[in-house]
């Protein structure tokens, strides 16, 4: 037997016992469910890499069981079962997370193509070393399904350039990876470059590669992200962050679709999509003239925008359940679904750091848990408050000079945002980028230092 496995959650109890006797004939693990509830119940208990649903159920509906059982199996493709051809059917399931909708037929041989298929994809992850969380792209609230309708058509598109804006800790980056999984791009396909954290001098380098003898100290040829993620994606995180000698050669590198490695001759042709992101607003920035405004135009060819979380707080439940099942797995702790009460005291908190903050307090709580279940009591205290903290107001002090009031406003400010240093430049009025400048002027090491 594979350590492929199969969740069949269909009341027909001819039809899935059919169903389950071919997968086992095929070496695949097959657990059947009758109902909603034991399908959940068997979710929590154990892995699987295939979910097939049945539309109705005696006891659910099928398209309301979609985002709970992926929240509990965040590595598993789900394909909607149903007797009936039904259009809007279709599309709500996609919408909801469902890789597909099939028609129930006399025949097996249609689903089981369809199982084989995920089998041999499953496989592939395996050996190229698992695949990417969904992450903070669980739910189904209106900018999510318009989000996920965009991913899918430019996963179509594999060459389109595009840029992703949201606040941080939205989840650009699994955006971006999601996009990448979806076009069918390997794991190690995927580099990231953090745009803030290249150092100036040797940016070119980085991104392009070099020759051996190109520079002092370039011992050897080394290749530069462009050629690493060959065939894949280039994420730029932050590119709002660039510097305007660099922003000229990434638009170049845009325009021509190739780039040289310094000391190179030749040109090599660029065959990975560029995917950038930003948490500022790179359209004032180019009004401003503090961005290249024709970059701009060059990365926006499709702009995305990442909600965050207070403006899909319909997504708060599905997430904590999704990082609840996530870490309770990767502990090995047998943590019971949220108690309603502590689901409703984190639908009401604010969350500044947004799903990364969410998915921080989740992966605590299950830390701090006693027993099998998550209490109010396992939450932070500012989760347990009355929301986002106020912005701070300082007082003048005796002695105090313009640079010792910014730095007690600045610590203030990381103090009530809990060291989200995202949610303190808010609270400031100035950008993550110039807070990062002031942390690295004053030399202010937050506690704990998240972004």
């Amino acid at each position: 037997m594979s350590d492929f496995a199969v969740l069949v959650v269909d009341d027909e109890e001819l039809y899935a016992h059919a169903l389950g006797r071919e997968l086992d004939r095929a070496g695949v693990r097959c657990d059947l469910a009758p109902t909603g509830s034991a399908a959940l119940s068997l979710a929590e208990a154990r892995p699987y890499d295939l979910i097939l649903l049945d539309h109705r159920l005696p006891d659910d509906d099928g398209l309301r069981l979609i985002p709970l059982l992926l929240s509990r199996q965040p590595g598993a493709e789900l394909v909607m079962m149903t007797a009936y051809d039904t259009v809007p059917n279709a599309v709500q399931a996609i919408r909801l997370g469902a890789e597909d909708y099939i028609v129930k037929e006399t025949s097996l041989a249609p689903l089981l193509e369809r199982v084989a298929e995920v089998r041999r994809r499953a496989a592939a992850r395996r050996a190229a070393g698992g695949a990417p969380e969904r992450g903070g792209l669980v739910g189904a609230a209106p900018p999510m399904v318009r989000l996920w309708d965009q991913l899918r058509a430019l996963a179509r598109s594999p060459a389109t350039t595009v840029l992703i804006a949201g606040e941080t800790g939205a989840g650009k980056e699994v955006a971006a990876r999601t996009l990448h999984e979806l076009t069918g791009g390997r794991p190690a396909g995927f580099v990231a470059v953090d745009c803030l954290a290249l150092p100036e001098p040797l940016t070119e380098s980085l991104l392009f590669g070099h020759e051996r003898g190109a520079f002092t100290g370039a011992a050897e040829t080394r290749l530069g992200a462009c050629e690493q993620a060959a065939g894949g994606t280039l994420f730029l995180d932050e590119i709002g962050d660039l510097g305007e000698a660099v922003q000229g050669k990434l638009l170049r590198l845009l325009e021509s679709r190739a780039f040289r490695r310094l000391g190179a001759a030749r040109e090599t042709p660029l065959t990975a999509r560029i995917i950038a992101a930003t948490n500022r607003d790179l359209a004032a920035l180019a009004r401003q003239g503090r961005f290249r405004r024709d970059l701009y135009e060059r990365l926006s060819v499709f702009p995305l925008q990442i909600p965050p979380l207070r403006d899909r707080r319909e997504d708060i439940p599905l997430l904590a359940e999704h990082f609840r099942a996530l870490y309770a797995e990767r502990l090995a702790k047998p943590i019971a679904p949220l108690d309603p009460a502590v689901v409703e005291r984190l639908a009401a908190y604010a969350f500044p750091g947004n799903v990364r903050e969410l998915r921080n307090v989740i992966e605590r709580a299950v830390i701090v848990a006693e027993g099998e279940v998550i209490e109010l009591k396992h939450l932070p205290a500012r989760v347990l408050g009355e929301g986002a903290p106020p912005a701070p107001r300082p007082e003048l002090a005796p002695g105090d000079t313009l640079g010792t009031l910014e730095q007690r406003m600045i610590r203030q400010a990381l103090s009530k945002a809990h060291n989200v240093k995202a949610a303190a430049a808010r609270m400031l009025g100035i950008s993550r980028y110039q807070l990062l400048r002031r942390l690295e002027k004053y030399a202010i090491r937050p506690e704990g230092d998240e972004d």
